[in-house]
């Protein structure tokens, strides 16, 4: 069986487990900036906002704007997925792109992804020169942090667009809303028959569209409930520069026999990510009652 394990078979695998892992993988890699990486840390620096000075007289000395600068830190954590394999059929049918295994490994290594996104998106980034200062999502950028008794509504879709809006966030900026299926069912609820709004999110709920007032919609069921309030579930508004996702290692796969295994067949898949929320004010916390 060792003789059928080529280079090319290999290859083929790994090809097969990247194409599928970009078509049933993770949901929200296409919604933030992805950078390629080296070494276990990256620091992405950040300019802030400046004004112009208004001229007064002829000749007069130039300006020095001192330009804020800030800097966000990725850090690299390994991902893996192994499983053996006895059956000499199911090996020789590995490089088969509709492959159980293939599949498998494609949809595990999808959904860490999506775990580090929605961690970094929620959760503390590091910050300053070394990375060492935790910077938490505020209080600002949430829509309430009290138990909810509703879940996703047109109010809540207007406050997030407005949190944006204030914040002079450009709308040029792909925006999305990372929810589940139960949030959109809420929406179908909140909305009346008459609603100029109900065929719009009707054609969401069924997957004609995937737009709604500004924000395309990404179903995931990663999103985790609050810790406090446990029947709320942290939903999130996000613009497509938000989230810096890193990238040491993209998805790779191997193909061993493990003699230690009674020479079974190992198929093995690994990747090397990070993740950091670049700015608070592009992400918005949206707490849904279930």
């Amino acid at each position: 069986m060792s003789n059928e394990i080529t280079t090319s078979f290999v290859e083929q695998y790994s090809s097969n487990v990247a194409m599928l892992a970009q078509q049933m993988g993770s949901h929200l890699r296409a919604a933030v900036d992805v950078e390629s990486i080296t070494g276990k840390n990256a620091f992405f620096d950040q300019v802030g906002v400046t004004a112009a000075v208004e001229r007064t007289s002829r000749h007069a000395d130039t300006p020095q704007i001192d330009t804020p600068h800030s800097r966000r830190r990725v850090s690299l954590a390994d991902y893996e997925w192994a499983d053996l394999i006895d059956d000499q059929d199911k090996v020789r049918a590995l490089i088969d792109p509709t492959s159980s295994y293939a599949k498998a490994a494609a949809a595990a290594m999808g959904r860490s992804m999506d775990d580090v996104i929605i961690s970094a998106l929620g959760g503390s980034a590091d910050t300053g020169e070394t990375g060492s200062t935790a910077v938490a999502l505020p209080a600002a950028s949430k829509f309430a942090t009290g138990q909810q008794s509703d879940g996703l509504t047109i109010a809540k879709m207007i406050s997030a667009k407005k949190f944006f809006d204030l914040n002079d966030v450009d709308p040029s900026i792909p925006r999305f809303i990372a929810c589940g299926a139960t949030q959109i069912a809420d929406l179908l609820g909140t909305t009346q028959v008459t609603s100029s709004d109900f065929n719009t999110v009707k054609a969401l709920a069924q997957g004609d569209i995937d737009t709604f007032m500004g924000f395309k919609f990404i179903m995931t069921n990663r999103l985790a409930f609050d810790a406090t309030n446990t029947d709320d579930r942290k939903i999130f508004a996000f613009t497509q520069d938000a989230i810096k996702l890193g990238i040491g290692k993209d998805i790779t796969a191997k193909i061993d026999v493990r003699p230690d295994k009674s020479y079974a067949t190992q198929v093995y898949t690994c990747m090397s990510i990070g993740a950091v929320r670049m700015e608070e004010n592009k992400v918005f916390q949206i707490p849904c009652d279930e």
